[in-house]
């Protein structure tokens, strides 16, 4: 599927050849994010995310950066996660080299401007308000919270409104010398590309920079949030998540969690949502999803409902997170590994996607697991794995709640929390 090249300062260079698409995406990966920070640094890994962007020893602002892909219609985005930044580009094949070169200058010879940064800042500060003025976005934040606490799992990623205006130039280039080091980077590049191309033009960008020792991530502790997170918000609609702890990355259990979560809340006729949204039109989106981290991780439920059928809604996935325990047919573990398998091979036909598939997993555990070795774990899930993973993790005490919404205590939620 994909070919491999390690540079000898540690840059690895993964390709994967799509000589049937009209595209070229490429990705650069570092191994920066909110686990890296200390809380005096929250926010720090996204803010330097957002300066990259602001201008380059090439491409002085931000216009220039985004209108080189502009010109070739092109995307160009980035994102900060806990375990790690990426950056990406996604062009038709003749324009490679142009997003490369684009890619490569933000990310190794970024301006910081002092002026940029302060202007930056500010547009910070408004994407934590929009946050909080969203409250299905709040909510996430409020369920990390109640299953971390205070650690960096349980932080925004973009920081708190003190963290950011605290950060400063000195904090960003340290952070830059430290982490956006070599070794400590992946670049991906699936599509109409040959592999040689690939490496001799990242060799060139990028050889004559040395490897660095960049920190480790903060393991996570044991949290003592409450087990009920609530925040008041006059709004239309309640907002809910029901979480537990779950299992990290690399566990055996992944896929049979994966395919539990299937079950349960993905699609349009799973559990959750035949119940809840199609037989008693209590809802509109009702969703359960898997978070996996390097050492641990999480398994979710979200919901909107009307603030006066919050309890019966809460009540209803309570009831069939407990219909999980008493096991799943056949059929039903049939029809989820096969909604498995067809998303992820229809997410595969994209460029930018098998960039980011090399990409995470190379960073992350240092080898890329191939779609037909995903495929037959999947396969391999009994219908008794299920029922063991859902017993293992669905257990009174590690069962927590998030709520925004216009209640003023949780006193009608909390006591319902037990399965």
């Amino acid at each position: 599927m994909y070919e491999k090249t390690t540079l000898a300062n540690g840059l690895r260079i993964l390709t994967a050849s799509m000589p049937h698409t009209y595209s070229v995406a490429v990705a650069i990966y570092v191994g920066a994010g909110s686990r890296y920070e200390r809380k005096e640094q929250a926010g720090l890994s996204h803010f330097v995310e957002h300066l990259c962007f602001k201008g380059s020893q090439k491409r002085p602002t931000s216009k220039d950066i985004s209108e080189a892909i502009d010109r070739v219609g092109g995307i160009l985005n980035g994102g900060t996660d806990r375990e790690l930044t990426v950056y990406y580009c996604k062009v038709a094949a003749p324009h490679f080299p142009l997003a490369l070169d684009v890619l490569v200058d933000m990310v190794r010879a970024p301006r910081l401007d002092p002026d940029e940064m302060d202007k930056e800042r500010r547009v910070i500060l408004e994407e934590l308000a929009m946050t909080a003025d969203t409250p299905s976005q709040l909510v996430d934040l409020l369920i990390d919270q109640a299953l971390w606490a205070d650690q960096p799992l349980g932080w925004d990623v973009a920081g708190t409104e003190e963290s950011v205006k605290t950060i400063d130039r000195q904090m960003a280039l340290d952070y830059l010398s430290r982490q956006y080091v070599t070794n400590n980077i992946v670049v991906t590049v699936a599509g109409n590309v040959e592999h040689r191309q690939v490496e001799e033009q990242v060799a060139a960008s990028w050889s004559d920079s040395p490897p660095g020792s960049p920190s480790a991530w903060y393991p996570a502790t044991d949290g003592h949030g409450p087990r009920c997170a609530l925040r008041y918000k006059k709004s239309e609609q309640a907002h809910l998540c029901l979480a537990v702890r779950g299992i990290p990355l690399q566990h055996p259990d992944r896929h049979a969690l994966a395919v539990l979560s299937v079950i349960l809340g993905e699609g349009m006729s799973s559990r959750l949502f035949l119940e809840l949204r199609e037989r008693q039109g209590l809802v509109y989106d009702v969703h359960s999803y898997v978070s996996h981290f390097l050492d641990t991780g999480a398994f979710t439920v979200y919901a909107g409902v009307d603030p006066a059928k919050t309890v019966d809604a809460l009540k209803v996935i309570l009831g069939e997170l407990v219909r999980l325990l008493d096991g799943v047919g056949e059929d039903e573990l049939a029809k989820a590994k096969e909604l498995s398998k067809g998303r992820l091979f229809l997410r595969l036909e994209d460029t930018r996607s098998v960039a980011g598939w090399m990409g995470g997993q190379e960073l992350l555990l240092g080898e890329v697991r191939t779609p037909d070795h995903v495929v037959q774990l999947v396969e391999a899930v009994t219908v008794q794995d299920v029922q063991r993973v859902a017993r293992g993790l669905l257990v009174d005490d590690q069962l927590h709640m998030a709520l925004v919404g216009p209640f003023r205590s949780d006193r009608r939620f909390a006591p319902l929390l037990k399965l």
